[in-house]
This record gives structure tokens, sequence and C-alpha cells, in this order.
């Protein structure tokens, strides 16, 4: 058979060799989903009960976790579908969404970090004038920007992956990525590779240096003023620069095990490797800004006690 002409799926060969334990992956796989979803839906949940909670930072928290449920569901459907089936296969047009979803899912976590930066940034440093730079339609903005940039680079990286001709059919991933799809490719991927480098630097450098440039600026007033002060504000500061790290160095793992593919490293870690960023965020995000900020611990205790009171009641 000719399958430079004639396609259908890709094998998605990254899996380790299952056999009896797939139930057990299976099972490990979906409760971290269903923790994914509830951890980050309960925060959500509770800032858009809270009107109180209906401020710049608190709005940008839950896109955050918005964000997180998109890069999630981007893949765990597949991947539990993918341990209990018998062959790990994806077709070429969902491989493309597939990977489209989960570099939107990771250039707009930056996006939306960049914008956190700026309201802390604003509200610690130049807070005379937060009502003014921070008004609501100016969230509103900064949050349509924070996903519609990332869509139409993005978008245009999975376009150009998808006019390329494979001539190989196998992934050695658990999941589609659009610098994996392009090496599949016969043809010149010269343009691709150009194309790629750009959306990667305007995409993650940009972010990184402003989110340090305004943490050196916020440092720089904590250390100008009272201990109060400086404790209200590592109290809000805290939870977005420790995600922001987690975040950036899940990042650098991914790309360079995914551009290196050293053999020397064991299978069975470069897989964990190549999903950290799509596990670690969405599941410790809401922990962190869960215990970390009063006013939405406040909320869940609120909410729980809701419940409590409700069911008492039937």
């Amino acid at each position: 058979m000719d399958y430079s002409t004639n396609f259908t799926y890709f094998t998605l060969a990254g899996h380790v060799d299952l056999l009896q334990y797939k139930y057990i992956y299976f099972m490990i796989t979906l409760n971290v989903y269903i923790m994914i979803i509830c951890f980050n839906t309960v925060i959500i949940s509770v800032i858009y009960r809270n009107k109180h909670l209906h401020e710049p930072m608190y709005i940008f928290i839950a896109a955050l976790l918005c964000n997180a449920l998109f890069g999630a569901t981007a893949l765990y459907p597949k991947l539990l579908i993918d341990l209990l089936s018998e062959k790990q296969t994806v077709s070429y047009e969902v491989c493309i969404v597939q990977a489209f979803c989960v570099y939107l899912y990771a250039s707009s976590e930056f996006a939306l970090l960049s914008a956190m930066a700026y309201d802390r940034y604003v509200s610690i440093c130049k807070p005379l004038h937060y009502s003014t730079l921070v008004k609501m339609h100016i969230v509103k903005n900064l949050l349509f920007l924070s996903w519609f940039l990332p869509c139409c680079t993005i978008g245009v990286a999975a376009l150009l992956a998808a006019r390329l001709q494979p001539c190989k059919f196998i992934l050695n991933r658990i999941y589609c990525d659009i610098y994996s799809i392009a090496k599949l490719s016969c043809t010149g991927t010269s343009v691709n590779n150009i194309y790629g480098l750009f959306a990667f630097i305007i995409t993650v450098f940009p972010p990184q240096f402003f989110i340090v440039y305004t943490y050196i600026r916020i440092l720089t007033v904590c250390l100008k003023n009272s201990k109060d002060f400086r404790r209200k504000a590592l109290q809000t500061c805290l939870p977005h620069l420790l995600i922001f790290i987690i975040f950036s160095v899940d990042m650098c793992f991914e790309i360079i095990n995914n551009r290196l593919e050293s053999k020397q490293i064991p299978h069975i870690f470069t897989m964990i490797l190549s999903v950290e960023y799509l596990l670690i965020p969405p599941l410790f995000n809401p922990i962190i800004y869960g215990l970390k900020l009063q006013e939405i611990f406040n909320g869940i205790k609120r909410l729980i006690s809701w419940k409590k009171r409700t069911q008492i009641s039937f």
C-alpha cells in the first residue's frame, strides 16, 4: 500500500507497554482528570458566586483556571481512551486539532500570567493609579488578547503543519504536537521550522521578560516599605510567582525533551516530562490559590458549609 497518498491514522507509539497494568494507569489518569475538573471548578465557582471577588485579580485567576480546564480536556479524554485501547491511534485531522489545542493552552497560559503580573505590578507599584490603569474594560481587553493572539499565532502553525504530506505515521508521543507532526513529513519543513521558531520567541520570551521585570519592580518597592506592606504584597504575589516558575520549568523540560530525544533518558521518564505542563499547573494551581489567598479560602469554606446546611435541611 502506498501510505504516502493513502493514509488515515497516526500511531501514538509513546505509550509504555500497558498489558495487565492498563486498568491501573487508566484509573490513575481518570482520578487525576477528575481532580483537575473538581479543583478548578470549585475555585471558579467561588469567584463567580462571591460578588466581592469580582475584581481584576480574581477574574484573572478564574481565567487562568478556565484555561487549565481547556488544556487538560485537550489531553485527558483521548489519553483515557488510548489507555483502554489495543492500539493507540489518532486520525490526522484529530491529531492536528489536539496539537492546536495543547499549544493554544500553553501560549495562553503565558499571556494570562503576563496579564496577572501587570495587575499585581500596578496594584503594588502604582496603587493610586490602579482604578485608572486596571479598569474593567482593560481587564476584558487583556483577557481577549490573551486568547485571541495565541489563537492566531498557533492557528497559523497548525495550518502550516496541516499542509504537509506525511510519509511516516508513527508518533513517538502519547499525544499530538505540531513539531512532531512536522517531523513526519516527506516534504520540506523549512517554512514550518522558521515560523515555529518565530512563534516560540514571541509567545514565550516577551511574557517571561515582562513578568521578571514586574517582579523586580515589585521587590524594589517592597524593600522600601514596612513589614506589613511586604507581607500583604507577598501574600498576593507569591502564588502567581510560584505558578509562573512551575509552568516555565515544565515548558522548558517539554521543549528540550521533544527536541533532543535523548536515548539515555528512560522512556517512562520521558513520557512523564512530556505531560508535566499539562498535569502540574492544572492540578496544583487551584490548590495554591485556594490555600494562599485568604478571600478564596474563605469562599471555599462558605461553599462547603452551605452545601452541608443544604444536605441537613433535606
